[in-house]
């Protein structure tokens, strides 16, 4: 069974859909979480400044590289702007703080470049053309081999053509079966950019119930999660995975980047088994009737509260 593993994002980058990511990671936990996650065949890392992990997350890369006897290339690595939010009373970046920025995330990752760097959120119109005109520098400047953003609509990014800017090579975006985004995805297939996927596991019945880490889910959705004979539950039982694997699953089948997160080495592993099967057809069909509009992470609440 040939199985799809990798997305090109550009020339000489390709993007692995398995991914890790360290959201609601400790920094004194990234280390080794990251470490696990390259021992278990993640090539594949995703955090961003306002997780206040990449010291740590830098920390588990050269740990991991050296046990696994890697290359520096042979990581995928993504980090993200934290653009400023005026409404918030905080400074938006302007072009040369955004090139600053990511200069200073490379600091704490011990790292020369990363593989891909996104704008976290659309907050402030006026500076999103200046941030990503920082993005298209750092490009240049090789910095960062391919640009993207996170959490943009289509006239989001319809605004940066519009100024004469390229387009985003990926989007990452809140995607699982409750939350498909069909119009969204369909525009970013058209115009050849990636849709990355976080949050792969809200359908879960123990996503995010963890002190501290409130999901936001609405009562009706936590209880459909925790129903026995929920759809999930049911694929998961008929294919002999968890149904974490359903739902990641889904999303490398629909070629889509995912990026699930856990401190557990067991869960770790047992999430980066996604390729050992593939969920039928007829299945297939069954899940793409149980989307329920736009989700629970963006627009209705927060970006740092955003995988």
């Amino acid at each position: 069974m040939k199985q799809q593993k990798e997305r090109i994002l550009g020339p000489d980058v390709k993007i692995p859909l398995l991914g890790f990511g360290t959201y609601l990671i400790p920094d004194s936990e990234a280390a080794s979480a990251v470490y696990a996650a390259l021992r278990a065949g993640y090539r594949h890392i995703d955090t961003a400044e306002v997780y206040k992990n990449e010291q740590g997350v830098g920390e588990g890369l050269r740990r991991g590289l050296e046990s696994e006897g890697l290359s520096r290339r042979d990581v995928f690595v993504t980090t993200k702007l934290f653009p400023g939010n005026a409404a918030w009373g905080q400074t938006p970046k302007t072009t040369e703080t955004t090139i600053r920025s990511l200069e200073e995330s490379l600091e704490r990752l011990g790292l020369d470049y990363v593989d891909l760097y996104l704008i976290h959120a659309p907050f402030d119109r006026e500076q999103r053309i200046a941030q990503w005109r920082g993005l298209v520098e750092l490009r240049e400047q090789k910095k960062t081999r391919a640009i993207g953003v996170s959490n943009f609509n289509i006239s989001h990014i319809e605004e940066l053509v519009a100024a004469g800017l390229p387009r985003p090579q990926a989007n990452q975006i809140e995607l699982h079966p409750w939350s498909q985004k069909p119009e969204l995805v369909r525009y970013l297939d058209e115009h050849s950019i990636v849709p990355i996927a976080y949050s792969s596991l809200v359908p879960l019945s123990t996503w995010r119930t963890a002190p501290g880490q409130n999901s936001a889910k609405s009562e009706a959705m936590q209880a459909d999660s925790q129903r026995e004979d929920s759809l999930f539950k049911r694929l998961a039982k008929e294919y002999g995975v968890t149904e974490a694997q359903i739902l990641l699953r889904w999303g490398v089948q629909k070629g889509y980047p995912v990026l699930p997160k856990s401190t557990n080495p067991e869960r770790i592993r047992q999430n980066a088994d996604l390729f050992s099967f593939s969920i039928d057809d007829a299945d297939m069909e069954l899940i793409a009737k149980e989307d329920r509009g736009d989700g629970v992470a963006w627009p209705s609440g927060d970006p740092t509260k955003a995988a």
